[in-house]
């Protein structure tokens, strides 16, 4: 196929899939037997762990932007920090001659052919595809990426990523793997249905020959012709001329701004108080639900600093607090920042280390087993409600809210590093993938 003719199909044929919500740790390999059949693949060919690894980390970061898959290629945008990258696949489109034998060996195969015309891909298709010696899944020299990163590692994390990604997809839909090489289900099938029609009057041709059977066969007739005059009224409607379409009405002026708001009040302020509202808010639902004996006190004036300053859309306002605070000014901008994720919680969090239940803390360890592979669970110190992964200067702190806070450590300390989450899992997932991301970049 020509580069012409292979863009035209991959233009024609292409499938596009959006993009995978992050994912709390769990399996990065597809489940299914196709997709268990492609990972296996795959990871052959590019035998590494190393940036094995990181692609399973960075599937499930929710980085991964549209996915496409069109013969030979599959092609995603990747969001790596600041920068967006395109990364591809590739792999090589069959030809002619090698789908017609393909489908000449499947056809030796009743069960296969059944399933295949059923619009099942069975698993004992690989038999047919290994007796006509042609490729479905990944080999050596076969399959290659491509990404604007520049990473030292070839692949990339973006690129296994993307791999493994696949394999998720290969779980809903098997028939992809036709597609990446060159054929789309519908069109599969009938070439298919086309093999076994020549097959079948091949078999006839042979029963029928003449001498065979002592029968003679009657000519064929031809149809008569068609009526010149039948499809006079169908061409004449058709020589008319198109009628022109009216011109579009010309567009409306854009509506004039108002120089000031119509209250008085611009809508920076009112999005930081709205933001503090609803942390008031949930602060007392949690209450509500059980999180906590007594409703929330009423803040004293480190917290109401620390909520000025997270909050107060004037830097002047922030430095004066810093200034006047009565500690260091870094303590406050900690603070603060502790506060933008998740309000007194998140402060409470930052300041004051306590021992969760026994309970609590086998569940969260069961939680990470759970959601893990074995072999990529950081190894975790645990001190109270801090769980700091060993050597990777990150940290897991469990509120009283119930909810698990990511840190990551600075040169003065301990930072918050993001939103919280119920899950520790996913936080972890999250916290660790996008360390991964930052290494990379």
């Amino acid at each position: 196929m020509s580069e012409a003719q292979g863009g035209g199909a991959r233009d024609r044929d292409a499938r596009g899939f959006p993009a995978f919500p992050a994912r709390r740790g769990g399996r990065a390999r597809g489940q299914s037997f196709w997709a268990a059949q492609w990972t296996e693949a795959m990871e052959d060919v590019w035998p590494e762990e190393g940036p094995l690894k990181k692609g399973r980390s960075f599937a499930r970061t929710g980085r991964i932007g549209p996915i496409t898959v069109s013969p030979g290629r599959v092609a995603a945008e990747v969001y790596g920090g600041e920068e967006t990258y395109r990364t591809r696949l590739t792999l090589t489109v069959l030809d002619y001659d090698e789908w017609e034998l393909l489908w000449e060996k499947t056809a030796d195969r009743p069960a296969e052919t059944g399933a295949l015309l059923a619009g099942d891909l069975p698993e004992d298709l690989l038999e047919a595809v290994e007796d006509a010696r042609v490729r479905m899944l990944p080999g050596y020299g076969d399959l290659d990426a491509d990404c604007g990163c520049d990473a030292l590692d070839h692949p990339c994390q973006h690129a296994t990523a993307l791999a493994y990604q696949l394999s998720w997809l290969l779980d809903s839909d098997p028939w992809l793997l036709l597609l990446i090489r060159g054929r789309a289900a519908g069109e599969a099938v009938e070439e298919l249905k086309s093999a076994l029609l020549l097959r079948a009057l091949a078999g006839d041709e042979e029963e029928d020959e003449p001498g065979e059977t002592g029968t003679e066969t009657e000519p064929a007739t031809t149809p008569p012709a068609p009526d010149p005059g039948t499809y006079a009224a169908q061409r004449a409607v058709y020589a008319r001329p198109a009628t022109p379409l009216p011109a579009l009405p010309p567009l409306p002026e854009p509506p004039a701004a108002p120089e000031e708001p119509p209250t008085g009040i611009e809508a920076g302020p009112l999005d930081r108080l709205a933001a503090d509202a609803a942390l008031r808010a949930r602060e007392l639902l949690a209450h509500a639900h059980g999180f906590g004996t007594a409703l929330p006190e009423p803040l004293d004036v480190w917290q109401d600093t620390v909520r000025l300053a997270a909050t107060h859309p004037d830097p002047r306002v922030v430095q004066r607090l810093r200034t006047g605070c009565g500690r260091p000014g870094e303590d406050l901008d900690r603070a603060a920042a502790a506060w933008r994720t998740g309000g007194r919680a998140a402060l409470d969090v930052l300041e004051h280390p306590w021992t969760p239940p026994a309970q609590q803390t086998a569940r969260a360890r069961t939680a990470l087993a759970t959601a893990w592979e074995a072999e990529e669970l950081p190894p975790i110190t645990v001190e109270g409600n801090h769980w700091t992964l060993t050597g990777r200067d990150l940290q897991l702190r469990l509120g009283r809210d119930g909810r698990w806070y990511p840190y990551r450590r600075r040169d003065t300390g301990w930072w918050p590093a993001g939103p919280p989450s119920t899950d520790p899992a996913q936080t972890l997932a999250d916290l660790t993938g996008l360390t991964d991301d930052d290494e990379q970049l």
